[in-house]
């Protein structure tokens, strides 16, 4: 924790002080992460209230962030019955987070699955465009949405099947924690495991994630950069923070074979994330590489894990071990 951080600290009410896990910072943002195990709803409020009453107007804090957190013990808010959730997160944007979650989706209905998928990415939906499914629109049945079927087995909604396509969607954030709950509190009747494509970064609504819907596991994924890796290792940290246990790591973009000459480079570097995984002692989920057709098929709608290509083959080497982690942890 920086100095900075720990005269922010100083300023929490005791009951806060007791219970702060962690504080992070970053262009005056301040999240912080709270043990709330064993206080009811009301506590929990009252909670909540103190920490943004004591932090808010502090020296360079321009936005505060809380998180409740509870107990393992605590039963989490998605019964143990209903479907296993799958966070994949990433600690920035443009590393193939959200086609990595499609083909995850894709490749774990293939294993014997049944699998949802959530694009709870609010401000920028690519999932209607990779499932090939854009322009349609998810009906209502008992004030709660019906999941589209898809033609890879997999059922999705998308902040994109809800507002006209190329709309921007300027919402604050209690606004896209609403939009969250309405897509995970859908119909997921008969589903194992849903698949949930985060925004980058960790804001709103990854908050409104771990509060109200909490993961089973989070995959994060990377390109080999350290810059890239820098951030990811933010979005780890803030899941073990809010005791959310990391899968493993994908290094997505790794490698790239040259389709006139067959020549092999590393354009963004090879083998970061493998070495991060290592070192935060997680598990190594694979390398997707950075393939001109992977782009073609999806920018089609066509996920390459629906196929037996070297590249689909890619995507179920890590469907495989988030499969067996899914059975192990059952």
């Amino acid at each position: 924790m920086s100095a900075d951080a720990e005269a922010l600290k100083t300023l929490l009410p005791e009951d806060a002080k007791r219970r702060l896990s962690t504080l992070l910072e970053r262009q005056g943002a301040v999240t912080v992460v709270l043990d709330a195990g064993g206080l009811d709803q009301l506590g929990r409020d009252k909670l909540e209230i103190a920490v943004k009453a004591a932090l808010r107007g502090a020296e360079g804090v321009s936005e505060v962030r809380v998180a409740l957190t509870a107990d393992k013990a605590e039963p989490a808010p998605v019964p143990r019955n209903g479907p296993r959730i799958i966070a994949v997160g990433s600690g920035k944007g443009g590393v193939g987070k959200s086609t990595l979650s499609a083909n995850l989706a894709v490749a774990l209905a293939r294993l014997g699955l049944r699998v949802g998928l959530v694009d709870a990415d609010i401000y920028g939906p690519s999932q209607p465009r990779l499932m090939a499914s854009e322009g349609r629109k998810p009906t209502a049945h008992d004030e709660k949405l019906v999941p589209l079927d898809t033609q890879w087995g997999v059922r999705m909604l998308s902040v994109g099947n809800l507002v006209e396509p190329g709309r921007a969607v300027a919402w604050r954030g209690p606004m896209a924690g609403g939009a969250l709950g309405q897509l995970m509190d859908a119909h997921w009747d008969n589903t194992d495991v849903i698949v949930i494509d985060l925004p980058p970064g960790t804001g709103d609504v990854q908050l409104t994630m771990v509060q109200k819907h909490k993961p089973d596991g989070a995959v994060i994924v990377s390109t080999p950069q350290d810059l890239a890796l820098i951030d990811a290792t933010r979005a780890m940290n803030f899941f073990e923070q809010t005791r959310v246990p990391v899968i493993g790591m994908v290094e997505n973009m790794s490698g790239y074979v040259c389709p006139h000459c067959g020549e092999e480079s590393d354009p963004f570097g090879h083998g970061g994330a493998q070495d991060m995984a290592v070192k935060g002692g997680v598990a190594f989920l694979g390398h997707i590489p950075l393939d001109l057709a992977i782009r073609q098929e999806s920018d089609a709608g066509r996920p390459p894990a629906a196929g037996d290509t070297a590249q689909g083959q890619a995507f179920m080497a890590v469907a495989r071990k988030v499969a067996d982690w899914l059975e192990q942890t059952a």
